[in-house]
């Protein structure tokens, strides 16, 4: 059964206001026929309200949305040819699953037979066809969101919506239920935008990465890329749990190579590059897992350690600063010893403390 209709979304110059409170301040984004993309930032960023003027939702102030070929700014939603999966799936309480999935393609006169072939199609694919006469308060969280996830598929539309879905589950069944939403999009392709404020989402999910802060779009990128060589100390700090370290210092030498003099006594090293300057004052960001002990490495004074299983996180300071370290190996870590950490040097990014911008 051929499915999916291949189609890009873009959105040029797109302001939103309320009032006189602009909350969307200029935003261009092009998604690819095909593309998964993530809009990614914390709560009031923006990215449900960009989400919600894409499906007809929300009217935009100024700007241009295509689908397709399509310019859809007034558009109403149900002629945009969209789906959209919201965070409390939406179900009709007194249909049962069948009907819930069939519902929109009732509306449009299908044939019966036609209606009841996409439908098990799509419950097929989501593991749904023992529960298709089942009612919304006979299922779990998962099943559900599998519901509302169906009666977007079988509408056939240009692109998916998704808004938070994962939220309302617990954590075991978000991991569950993020891979069934890629492998769905993997089988079906069709161009789908993924609402969320969980970076592992994003980076697991994503194959391009829109990171939002206060209605601006603060990096594009794939998950790697956004998450290795962040734009500004915003992304770096925001992508990855815990966050990158943030050392702040003065770029210096010591034995004929650049380091970054931290608190006085402390210097760490720095790639070798023409901008930095001595005197410069930067800011070293390094991840917790690009940490390694080392017997000349920095002084780290151990406050708190976290086993999780597969790793330990280490809590402490270097300097005055605080820091994490994540390890897979088993260090003897412990409460209010001191070890030397190393960063590995191909991995610190650099920032200027003034604009917030890498370096």
């Amino acid at each position: 059964m051929k499915w999916g209709i291949m189609t890009s979304v873009e959105l040029s110059g797109i302001y939103k206001s309320y009032g006189d409170v602009e909350v969307i301040h200029g935003i261009d984004l092009t998604i690819e026929d095909g593309e998964f993309v993530v809009l990614l930032g914390p709560s009031g960023c923006g990215k449900s309200t960009l989400l919600r003027m894409i499906a007809g939702l929300e009217k935009i102030t100024d700007g241009e949305i295509r689908i397709g070929e399509r310019v859809v700014n007034d558009l109403h939603p149900k002629d945009r040819n969209i789906a959209m999966v919201f965070q409390n799936y939406a179900l009709y309480a007194l249909m049962n699953v069948f009907d819930n999935m069939s519902f929109s393609l009732r509306l449009k006169k299908l044939p019966k037979d036609e209606i009841k072939k996409k439908v098990d199609w799509a419950a097929n694919i989501l593991g749904l066809e023992d529960y298709l006469h089942r009612y919304p308060r006979e299922l779990s969280g998962g099943q559900r969101q599998r519901v509302a996830m169906g009666r977007a598929i079988v509408r056939d539309p240009e692109a998916f919506l998704f808004d938070e879905p994962l939220s309302n589950l617990d954590a075991k069944l978000r991991v569950q239920m993020r891979t069934e939403i890629r492998a769905l999009h993997l089988r079906l392709k069709t161009t789908t935008i993924f609402v969320t404020h969980d970076q592992i989402e994003a980076m697991t999910m994503a194959d391009k990465i829109v990171v939002m802060r206060d209605g601006i779009i603060e990096q594009i990128g794939a998950p790697m890329e956004v998450y290795d060589r962040p734009a500004n100390l915003f992304v770096a700090e925001f992508m990855g749990s815990p966050g990158m370290n943030m050392l702040q210092g003065t770029v210096g030498s010591a034995a004929g190579k650049p380091v970054l003099n931290v608190d006085g006594d402390i210097a760490l090293p720095l790639p070798h590059r023409d901008n930095l300057g001595d005197g410069r004052i930067l800011i070293y960001g390094v991840r917790p897992e690009h940490f390694s002990v080392h017997g000349d490495g920095a002084e780290f004074a151990i406050e708190v350690v976290e086993p999780t299983g597969p790793d330990v996180q280490v809590y402490g300071t270097i300097g005055g600063t605080k820091v994490c370290g994540l390890f897979k190996e088993l260090n003897d870590f412990r409460h209010g010893e001191t070890v030397r950490l190393v960063p590995d040097i191909d991995r610190v990014r650099l920032f200027d403390p003034e604009t917030g911008q890498a370096v």
